[in-house]
Formats: structure tokens, C-alpha cells, sequence
């Protein structure tokens, strides 16, 4: 019996010195709305892996992907206010909390990709991250979602005489509103989980998005025709609640937003071999790929300025700004 003690000692002063498993002493949520494999999810988890790594398990952040922690917006309001610490958004709700992001959701805005890239990674980008501030959240990165182009049921797009009289699904927002009619054809607000159904019955002819979106909703089935116009380019942004920086040491602060940025080129990596694997599925389905001539890229540009002409001073001075970056 005195043996056994002995060694039941032994044991107890043994485990008593094993350094304890590694808990985190900060765990933070991040709400995502796309499902766990998209390219932004996985962004979001290449973020949340380096934040891990770097502050040696301190922090974790928990990515619930397939809108688990609600819709869009309901999401950046929670994020607003703490609830939530971090989340992925396209920036068009975000005009709502800082009215310069419009700006960058104007039509025909950059020459092209490597042009916006230059733009967002540079001081103009920080500006606009640094912009939200003062709506309690904090700007961290920007991800792709690539260039969004008509397709329609009807015909091949060439040229925007062929756009005229189409009823093109948009989301509710007055600019795409604004952009479809400029081009002689019919906005048609809707929800986007109805587009197929629409497109497939004659209520609308076409609607427009990136390749992606067009091929994981199968909308290929049923609108053959897809036209490269890339009428607009707008990123896609990593926010933190302001609440939940303020509450960081200023090291691990920099930490996650070093931790943002880094996870940049991994998303942007994915989304690129996404695009490829969609535009590989549709055309081997049977669409037709309309890539557009000069001249008619420059009369798609050319039916934006009304566009153009009705933004605010303000805006207009960042668009000329945007368009100077060489």
C-alpha cells in the first residue's frame, strides 16, 4: 500500500508540471453569408488560421459560414453594436454607414482588374478603410468577387442597341437601376434566389452577375447568352466591430489586421480558379461567350455619364482621383 502511495505522488507531481493545453483566452465570431467552399469562406479561414498562429492561440475566431448568424444585414448591425466581432460583406450596404463607397460602385470605374487592385492597395483603399471608422467598424482588407456581366434568354449582346427592351433582374439599389436604363433596358428589382424561376418562365429576359454566381445558381440553363462587359468591379471587405478592437492590446490589433491583409492573395488565388472551373462548366454546357469590340465597350462607357453627372461634388473628386492611379 505504501508503494502504491508512493507512486500515486509521483504521478500527481508528474502531471502537476506538464505545461496545461493551450486555451484561448479570446474567442471572436465572424459571420459569413456564402456557404463553407467559396472562395470568401475560405478567405475568412485563412484569416482566422493566421490571427491563430501569430497570437500563439490567444485568439481564435470562429467562422460561421451559410448565414448562421443571419442575413447580410442584419449581420453588419450586430457587428455595428459587438454582437458580432467581424464579418464579410460586399460593400454595397455599406454606403449606408459611409456614402463614399458609392464611388466605388460606379460603372466602367477602372481600366481594368490590375487597375482597381492598384487602387485598393493603395492609399486610396486605406482611405476608405479608415473611412468606417466613425460608423463603429474597422476597415480591415479587400477580397475579390470579380466583374459582373449581362446574360440574357434572348440574344447575343454586342452592343448596347441589342440590350434595348430587355428586362434585366438587378438588386434594389438606385445606381443599378440607374445603369440598366442608361443602357435602353428594363430594371426589373427581385429577389436573387428568384432569378431562376423568372428567367426560366419569361418574367425577366436577363439579369447580370460574375461567373461564379451564374453558374453555381445554374442561371446557364436557362439565359445561354453571357457578355464580358464587366459593366461594374465592386470588392468585396473584411470589417471588424470598433467595440471589439478597442477592447485588443494595440499588438494584437496589428496583429489581426496584418493577419486581414495577408489572407488577401489566398482568397484572391481561389476566386480566380473559381471563375476559371465556372466559365470552363458553362461554355462546355452550350453558352455563348460574347466578348465585346473596343468600340462597343467605349459606347457601354459612353451611356454612363448621366451617371457620372448626377454624383455628388464629393464623389466626383474620388472618381477623378480613382481614375488618376497609373
Amino acid at each position: 500500500m505504501k508503494r502504491f502511495l508512493t507512486v500515486l505522488v509521483l504521478i500527481a507531481v508528474a502531471a502537476s508540471t506538464l505545461p496545461a493545453a493551450a486555451a484561448p483566452q479570446m474567442v471572436l465570431r465572424l459571420g459569413e453569408t456564402h456557404v463553407a467552399d467559396y472562395p470568401t469562406t475560405r478567405g475568412d479561414m485563412e484569416f482566422s488560421r493566421l490571427v491563430e498562429e501569430r497570437t500563439g492561440g490567444r485568439i481564435r475566431i470562429e467562422v460561421y459560414h451559410s448565414k448562421q448568424l443571419g442575413e447580410e444585414k442584419a449581420v453588419i448591425e450586430q457587428v455595428q453594436f459587438g454582437a458580432i466581432d467581424f464579418t464579410r460583406v460586399s460593400i454595397s450596404p455599406l454606403a449606408a454607414f459611409a456614402p463614399a463607397f458609392d464611388a466605388l460602385q460606379m460603372p466602367y470605374l477602372y481600366r481594368d482588374e490590375e487597375h482597381m487592385w492598384k487602387v485598393l492597395n493603395g492609399p486610396i483603399g486605406e482611405e476608405f478603410l479608415n473611412s468606417l471608422e466613425p460608423a463603429n467598424f474597422v476597415g480591415l482588407c479587400w477580397y475579390d468577387s470579380g466583374a459582373r456581366n449581362f446574360y440574357n434568354s434572348r440574344r447575343e449582346i454586342k452592343s448596347v442597341a441589342d440590350l434595348k427592351g430587355l428586362k434585366i433582374r438587378v438588386q434594389e439599389s438606385k445606381l443599378m437601376m440607374g445603369l440598366v436604363s442608361a443602357l435602353g433596358a428594363v430594371p426589373t428589382p427581385m429577389p436573387f434566389g428568384e432569378v431562376y424561376s423568372a428567367l426560366q418562365t419569361g418574367v425577366i429576359d436577363g439579369a447580370e452577375n460574375n461567373w461564379p454566381s451564374y453558374f453555381s445558381t445554374s442561371h446557364y440553363e436557362v439565359a445561354k447568352y453571357f457578355t464580358l462587359d464587366g459593366h461594374t468591379r465592386v470588392p468585396e471587405i473584411l470589417i471588424a466591430s470598433k467595440m471589439t478592437m478597442d477592447k485588443l492590446s494595440k499588438e494584437d490589433q496589428d496583429i489581426i489586421r496584418q493577419a486581414a491583409k495577408d489572407s488577401m492573395p489566398y482568397q484572391i488565388k481561389l476566386w480566380k480558379e473559381y471563375e476559371k472551373v465556372s466559365e470552363e462548366k458553362v461554355t462546355a454546357a452550350g453558352s455563348i461567350i460574347t466578348h465585346l469590340s473596343p468600340e462597343a465597350v467605349s459606347a457601354f462607357q459612353k451611356a454612363m455619364e448621366p451617371l457620372y453627372s448626377e454624383l455628388k461634388p464629393e464623389l466626383q473628386e474620388v472618381v477623378k482621383k480613382i481614375r488618376e492611379v497609373q
